[in-house]
């Protein structure tokens, strides 16, 4: 069994891997930086047993998106992690960053998913898993293009999702959908976290047991819980209010 993550140098990605790895799956590990692949490859083979490829590659650029599929095959699990957030005004915050934020939390996903669902489907078998957040159930002042992402991922998902029950299919998507989480997003998005954060690795396990138990939306702490359920039955205008009020707090 064969599982493929992308953003895999650091954080839940890595994470992950390194829980497929004890669960024998052998790994594909996907990122830009080689060397902290090669870093994340040799801690796994430290105590597992498994077989690992590394592909150092931007997944910003459509193509490279495209050549990783053609150079990768037989995935049975895919996991959709790689992805970066911006914190400011929206007038403020710079374009070419943002453009890609889109093409690496969007346009790479949608790449990704639409090429291996496509395979899966052939064989009838598979799991994707799309790392959204929190982000994508409502409005994000100060983050606008990070959340509007995530959004999209919940969406597409659930689209997915519903053609896969029609066609009877035993394909399975899910995405997960943490709150704040300690990693390295903080840093590339400017912002600090003023509430608790979870661990990467806890998420990481919740994510991979949840996954292989065929849950589809994977939602780890009773509080990100809350607040998702809070988000669908408030106006999202006083859900932008409040949320604007956090995220000014997270802005260095």
């Amino acid at each position: 069994m064969k599982v493929l993550v992308t953003g895999a140098s650091s954080g839940i990605g890595r994470d992950m891997a390194e829980i497929f790895a004890q669960k024998g799956y052998n790994l594909v590990l996907v990122s830009r930086s080689e060397e902290k692949l090669q870093k994340v490859k040799e801690n796994i083979l430290k105590n597992n047993k498994v077989d690992i490829e590394i592909v150092s590659i931007d997944l910003s650029n459509e193509q490279n998106c495209k050549e990783l599929h053609n150079r990768v095959k037989d995935v049975d699990i895919l996991v959709n992690n790689a992805g970066f957030g911006d914190c400011g005004e929206f007038t403020k915050t710079d374009l070419e960053k943002e453009l890609k934020m889109i093409n690496t939390n969007i346009v790479a996903y949608h790449i990704l998913t639409k090429l291996y669902l496509k395979d899966m489907k052939e064989k009838n078998s598979g799991k994707i898993l799309n790392v959204a957040s929190i982000a994508g159930f409502m409005p994000g002042p100060l983050m606008a293009t990070y959340y509007s992402t995530k959004s999209y991922i919940v969406r597409l998902s659930e689209s997915i999702r519903e053609e896969l029950r029609k066609d009877k299919s035993k394909v399975q998507i899910s995405i997960l959908c943490p709150g704040p989480v300690a990693t390295n997003f903080n840093n590339v998005a400017n912002v600090k976290f003023h509430m608790r954060e979870a661990s990467s690795d806890k998420v990481a396990k919740y994510a991979v047991k949840k996954l292989l138990k065929g849950k589809f939306y994977i939602i780890p702490g009773l509080d990100v819980k809350a607040g998702i359920f809070f988000s669908r039955f408030v106006p999202s205008s006083f859900v932008a209010k409040i949320t604007y009020r956090v995220q000014k707090r997270k802005i260095r």
